[in-house]
């Protein structure tokens, strides 16, 4: 009985960790550890701004959410705890540029710098619990991967390597290098790390050795992340070419290439009732069949679409480099509402029940939802 109850206490930490887990949560960047931007529920139809907290720096990280208390990071190098009503927590001084959003992972928010430091800190109080350091950049969030009773925190690095470190003391567990930057965030789902880099490279990786079990050679640089589900991985390129990639035959099952005007794909793709959503430079929102890559709808922005929408059952919530937030009805990608910040948006929103929260790049946390 006592085994039977620690396995399922285990099981409710795990899914805790591993999605939006209840109304209060967004504790990963793209929501859970696939980087699939799914979020349980519906936005509202005509969401009101509620707030916005100004943190006098410019910053390109994308807010997340534990418990109703939002954490992001700002180019000063300033961590932020900020509560559900736009009152500063507390905050923690990094001194160096924080680009990538934080990950919470149960009583840690764990963020890279600039400087090539990765760092977990208290989440209620914001002291530092142990620091681990690369010898270059730290551009993409962190994830983790849960085998049994081991885990890890993965990262990527401008040194060329992908960093595995323990949760609780921040040694390291292992670390794979690779042939160029890793400006992402690596994907995991099914027992698989699944990542992308500036090598042209799609590599599978075990996350209990770090042993690569395969390499697909892409041929352009990979800028942003995958996004896993039903054992495909859905990415895009450099030269704007979106791909799915069958992670079980390895082989790609379409592809649709860009053009001299796309631009690159610097977002993840979003994944959603049948639906692959992304954004490229060339200012179109796309959706496309994820079976077979036949385009559904698309609609344009007057600027780049550097961040990564955010799809419910019936929704498309995205920034624009215009400084618009959207939401777009999902199955035709029409219009349902917009809203105007007055600065442009290169992040990524986090969503809860009935709320959602945007970053500027102006520094401004900007919270909607249904004034009471």
């Amino acid at each position: 009985m006592r085994y039977i109850l620690s396995i399922l206490l285990f099981l409710i930490e795990f899914y805790n960790l591993a999605g939006q887990g209840s109304a209060t949560d967004w504790p990963i960047y793209r929501g859970g550890p696939e980087l699939t931007g799914r979020s349980d529920f519906e936005l509202p139809v005509n969401p009101k701004l509620l707030w916005s907290l100004s943190t006098g720096a410019r910053t390109k990280s994308s807010p997340v959410v534990s418990g109703g208390v939002i954490y992001f990071g700002n180019e000063k190098g300033t961590l932020f705890s900020v509560t559900i009503e736009g009152n500063i927590k507390w905050k923690f001084e990094a001194g160096s540029p924080i680009e990538a959003p934080p990950l919470v992972y149960g009583n840690k928010i764990i963020f890279g710098t600039s400087d090539g430091v990765l760092r977990a800190v208290d989440k209620t109080t914001g002291k530092l619990i142990w620091s681990y350091s690369t010898e270059n950049q730290i551009a993409g969030s962190a994830n983790f991967w849960v085998s049994g009773n081991k885990s890890g925190i993965i990262a990527g690095s401008y040194d060329y390597c992908l960093h595995c470190v323990n949760p609780e003391t921040g040694k390291l567990l292992w670390k794979v290098e690779t042939d160029n930057f890793i400006n992402g965030t690596p994907a995991v789902s099914g027992g698989k790390i699944v990542m992308g880099g500036c090598d042209g490279m799609i590599r599978i990786i075990d996350p209990l050795n770090g042993k690569q079990k395969d390499t697909i050679e892409i041929g352009v640089y990979i800028a942003s992340s995958p996004a896993l589900s039903a054992g495909k991985a859905y990415f895009g390129d450099y030269d704007g070419t979106l791909y799915c990639l069958n992670l079980i035959s390895k082989k790609r099952e379409w592809k649709i290439a860009g053009n001299d005007e796309s631009g690159a794909i610097l977002s993840v793709p979003a994944l959603g009732n049948g639906i692959v959503v992304i954004g490229r430079e060339d200012k179109y929102l796309c959706g496309y069949n994820s079976a077979d890559g036949k385009l559904r709808w698309k609609y344009r922005t007057n600027g780049s679409i550097n961040g990564s929408a955010v799809v419910t059952s019936g929704q498309v919530l995205f920034t624009s480099m215009d400084g618009n937030v959207y939401i777009l009805k999902l199955p035709d990608g029409s219009r349902q509402w917009s809203f105007n910040t007055g600065a442009p948006i290169s992040s990524s929103p986090a969503v809860i029940k009935d709320k959602f929260f945007v970053l500027t790049e102006d520094g401004r946390l900007l919270a909607f939802g249904i004034k009471q």
